[in-house]
C-alpha cells in the first residue's frame, strides 16, 4: 500500500541577497511538508510574482533594492490579504518587531539565529501563529501590562518611512540617491530629514549623520 503524498505548504522567498536565497531554499527543500515556489530580490518582482505564483507565506526581508520590506508587507497585506508573512532580517528585533505586526506580518526571526528556529517560525506562522523570540514576547507583554510606550531606543519615536531615511544616511547615501531609491521628491526627503533631527533634538545635518552611522555601526556589530 503506498504512503500518500504529504501537502507541501508553498513558501515565497524575498530576499535581495542570492546566497542567502539559496540556503534557504536548500534548508526549506529539505523539509517534508514545505518547499519554495518562488523567490524575488526587489519588492516590485515579488509583488508581480506573487500575482501568479500562489504560496501560503512570504518569507520577507526588511533591507531591498531600492524598496522597503515594511512597504511591501503593508502592500501585499492589501492585495493578498490570506498571505501569510513573516519576516527574516538582520536588523533589531527590538526596534523592528512591533512595526512589522502592525503592517501586516505574523512574526520576525532574525538572521543569526539557528536554522532549526526558521523552520518554526515558518510552521508556527502557518499553523495561524505569531512567532516572536521568547525575550521579544516577554518584552512585549511586560509593556503591555505596565502600559509603557514600546522600546527604550529613541529611533522608536520615528515612522518607518524616516527610519528607512535614516538607515539609508547611515549607508552614506546622499539626499539625491534616497529620493531616487525611494521615488521621492529631492524635497520629500529633506523634509523627512527635518522631522528626524526635530523628532531625535539633533542640532544639524551633521549630528543627523554621525547619529545615523553610529546606529547602523551598532547594528552590524550586534549582528
Amino acid at each position: 500500500m503506498s504512503t500518500p503524498m504529504i501537502a507541501k505548504r508553498r513558501i515565497f522567498l524575498v530576499d535581495d541577497h542570492p546566497m542567502i536565497r539559496e540556503r534557504l531554499t536548500e534548508l526549506i527543500n529539505r523539509e517534508a511538508d514545505l518547499h519554495v515556489s518562488g523567490e524575488a530580490e526587489t519588492a516590485a518582482a515579488a509583488r508581480d510574482a506573487l500575482k501568479t505564483n500562489a504560496a501560503d507565506l512570504a518569507l520577507v526581508d526588511l533591507s531591498l533594492k531600492g524598496s522597503s520590506g515594511i512597504e511591501l508587507l503593508k502592500d501585499l497585506r492589501i492585495e493578498l490579504p490570506d498571505l501569510k508573512m513573516l519576516v527574516l532580517s538582520m536588523h533589531d528585533e527590538s526596534l523592528y518587531a512591533e512595526r512589522v505586526l502592525r503592517a501586516g506580518a505574523r512574526g520576525y526571526i532574525t538572521k543569526q539565529e539557528a536554522s532549526t528556529l526558521v523552520l518554526t517560525a515558518i510552521r508556527k506562522v502557518l499553523a495561524g501563529g505569531v512567532y516572536l523570540s521568547p525575550r521579544m514576547t516577554d518584552e512585549m507583554l511586560q509593556r503591555c501590562s505596565e502600559g509603557r510606550e514600546f522600546g527604550a531606543s529613541p529611533l522608536t519615536v520615528l515612522t518607518d518611512r524616516e527610519l528607512e531615511v535614516v538607515q539609508r544616511i547611515g549607508r552614506g547615501q546622499s539626499t539625491r540617491q534616497i529620493a531616487i531609491e525611494l521615488s521621492l521628491s529631492v524635497k520629500t526627503v529633506e523634509t523627512y530629514r527635518e522631522r528626524i533631527k526635530e523628532k531625535l533634538g539633533l542640532k544639524n545635518g551633521m549630528e543627523l549623520v554621525q547619529h545615523a552611522v553610529r546606529w547602523r555601526s551598532e547594528l552590524e556589530t550586534d549582528s
